[in-house]
């Protein structure tokens, strides 16, 4: 076990050059002190940003408490991972497009929770082949973590104001992990911001969602609205969800830091899998469920289940310029089991309706 503080500060050397090693973009070392961001968080929850998240609310100040969750926790190892898959079809390309689907970029590949803690398992291997046990616990987005706040505090990047982590050196198209222990190690200090007086995160939101600078209201940004909500999409949004049937990038494309993105080289995350960087709505709409799991296998969609996966497509199909062959998909799912995914279908239903009564009427109004 270590001793001596010459031996701590070698040993943070020598776990960034394992970590890089191992395919991490980069390694910093926080203490476990989040006193001033359990402040923010718990006004956040106040306001019932969180949602239907009733996790967050149900683990509330424990998640800005390390040494709450692991005790004896003093430090926290927190790895970042690239993970943009510079193969993709161009992710303007596919939301210019409103007949197919975009899928956010980090689901394209296998599914990050295994990537990453199996990454982070090593890691804290080779540890503790170097020094013997030592007290750890891995976290990949799998437990209450303040991730951004200790990926901030360790030098990682900074908080901008779309709420996620940056970096001047790779932009913010990576996932955070982090390894809770009681190892003295010295900490790497924090980075200065650099968001200065931009907004274009803010002005790129489809929903508004970016309330304030810094500030994100979770129940309006397509990423939960997407993935974490369970029941119906508010009717007021899903005009704004576009094609986007899983997740959203739209903050992160939007922002000057994401030219100096870093492709990944993590073939787990560089491989797309079953052409979902750019798929036809009428053909994720074919799926069968047996299809969709297949699909999906290995994947982070995988996780959100046939039924929300088909109401987000339908919302999708709805908005998508009037289509007889949309209109037949729709039709020959109207009879879904699902009443979540009937309600969905009828709306997208009506929209194609509209929409192409709108367009017959504008047409004949230029004959006369």
């Amino acid at each position: 076990m270590l001793t001596h503080e010459h031996d701590c500060a070698s040993l943070a050397t020598q776990i960034g050059e394992w970590g890089r090693a191992l395919g991490f973009g980069a390694i910093g070392v926080s203490d476990a002190d989040l006193a001033a961001e359990e402040v923010q968080l718990m006004n956040w929850l106040a306001l019932g940003r969180h949602g239907e998240m009733d996790y967050m609310a149900r683990h509330g100040a424990r998640r800005a408490r390390p040494a709450d969750l692991v005790p004896g926790t003093i430090r926290v190892i927190t790895a970042r991972l690239d993970y943009w898959p510079a193969a993709a079809e161009p992710a303007h390309d596919v939301l210019n497009d409103p007949r197919r689907g975009y899928v956010a970029r980090y689901a394209l590949g296998r599914d990050y929770h295994k990537v990453l803690r199996g990454g982070l398992a090593k890691l804290a291997r080779r540890i503790e082949d170097a020094i013997g046990p030592f007290g750890h616990r891995v976290f990949t987005d799998s437990a209450p973590v303040l991730e951004v706040a200790l990926g901030a505090k360790s030098g990682l990047g900074w908080r901008g104001k779309h709420t996620l982590l940056l970096s001047r050196d790779a932009g913010s198209y990576f996932f955070l992990g982090e390894i809770y222990t009681n190892l003295p190690l010295p900490v790497t200090p924090p980075v200065t911001a650099h968001c200065g007086t931009c907004h274009a995160c803010i002005d790129a939101c489809p929903t508004g969602a970016i309330v304030a600078p810094y500030e994100l209201d979770a129940r309006r940004c397509i990423s939960y609205l997407t993935i974490e909500l369970k029941g119906s999409i508010p009717k007021a949004l899903r005009p704004l969800i576009g094609n986007r049937v899983y997740g959203c990038d739209d903050c992160q494309l939007a922002c000057p830091w994401n030219r100096y993105a870093v492709p990944t080289t993590t073939e787990d995350f560089g491989a797309v899998r079953n052409g979902l960087d750019g798929p036809a709505l009428i053909t994720l709409f074919g799926w069968t469920e047996d299809e969709f799991l297949r699909n999906t296998e290995g994947s982070a969609i995988r996780r959100i289940g046939y039924e929300r996966w088909s109401r987000n497509v339908a919302v999708a199909l709805g908005n998508a310029p009037p289509d007889t062959a949309i209109v037949a998909a729709l039709e020959a799912r109207a009879s879904e089991p699902s009443p979540l995914v009937r309600e969905h279908i009828a709306w997208a239903l009506t929209r194609q309706h509209e929409k192409a009564g709108s367009e017959t009427t504008c047409s004949t109004r230029g004959t006369k």
